[in-house]
């Protein structure tokens, strides 16, 4: 079943079109990997589908036009989390996490147990439940990064769009999150759609790519269709190679085409 579907999307800020015509769909349970150089329009496309930004053409969720849904019926379909989140220093991980469950919640009422359970559950699962009472600004780098994920899991929607999930992590952290992500995404059946600046990474983990350039759509298909040396070279204007892993994972390799004379 499709959980996702982008016909001719043109995300804009006024006039300004960021995005054109952007056509796909992805299945449930899938991770689509939103990827292309910088200035793409790639956040843009995301903020799009979560309804931030203005944009012309249809967005479907679970085949349900986006527009014909409520603020509320949409952030309980949609979780979303910004490259550059707001994480409040004094609020504690559980407090923030909280904040995931805001469309469940009527207007002015407060947290109810069973809110609090949804969220110790989510705690345990992200490996936090001893940090739930640290202040935020005491986290390192991918402890905040999992509070972040915390609260976009406890809104329990079907659909998670992650904006760069992995800005500011060193490989390791960013190995370890991107792991935990695809874990869930087995076991709980939600759609990932991300953006990622590693390709690498977006090739291990994403199971279709979308590469913008320019705000235009220029390459769809699997990481192998994708990822190709002429490809990557063209659009990010780089010089590569697409090798493989003794266990057959594609990677990106930067490489120089002369050394500096000293």
């Amino acid at each position: 079943m499709t959980a996702l579907t982008l016909d001719a999307v043109s995300a804009r800020y006024g006039t300004r079109v960021v995005t054109s015509d952007v056509s796909i769909s992805v299945e449930r349970g899938g991770w689509l990997a939103i990827i292309g150089p910088n200035g793409a329009g790639k956040s843009s496309l995301l903020k799009a589908v979560v309804g931030i930004v203005s944009h012309d053409g249809s967005v479907l969720l679970d085949g349900v036009p986006a527009s014909s849904l409520s603020n509320r019926e949409r952030a309980k379909a949609v979780a979303y989390a910004p490259q550059t989140p707001q994480l409040p220093d004094r609020l504690t991980v559980t407090d923030y996490a909280l904040l995931g469950r805001t469309p469940h919640l009527s207007p002015l009422a407060r947290e109810r147990r069973s809110d609090l359970a949804v969220v110790s559950t989510v705690l345990e699962r992200l490996d936090l439940g001893a940090l739930a009472t640290r202040a935020l600004q005491t986290l390192s780098g991918g402890e905040r990064q999992r509070a972040v994920l915390a609260r976009v899991l406890a809104q329990e929607s079907s659909l998670l769009l992650l904006d760069e999930p992995t800005t500011g992590l060193d490989i390791g952290h960013a190995q370890a999150l991107l792991d935990l992500i695809d874990r869930l995404r087995h076991e709980e059946g939600a759609t990932v759609v991300s953006t990622l600046h590693d390709l690498t990474l977006s090739a291990q983990y994403a199971t279709q790519l979308l590469l913008l350039d320019n705000g235009k759509v220029v390459a769809t298909g699997t990481p192998d269709q994708v990822l190709t040396r002429d490809t990557i070279e063209r659009h990010y204007a780089a010089t590569v190679e697409v090798l493989h892993t003794t266990s057959g994972q594609l990677v990106v390799a930067p490489t120089r085409e002369s050394r500096i004379q000293t």
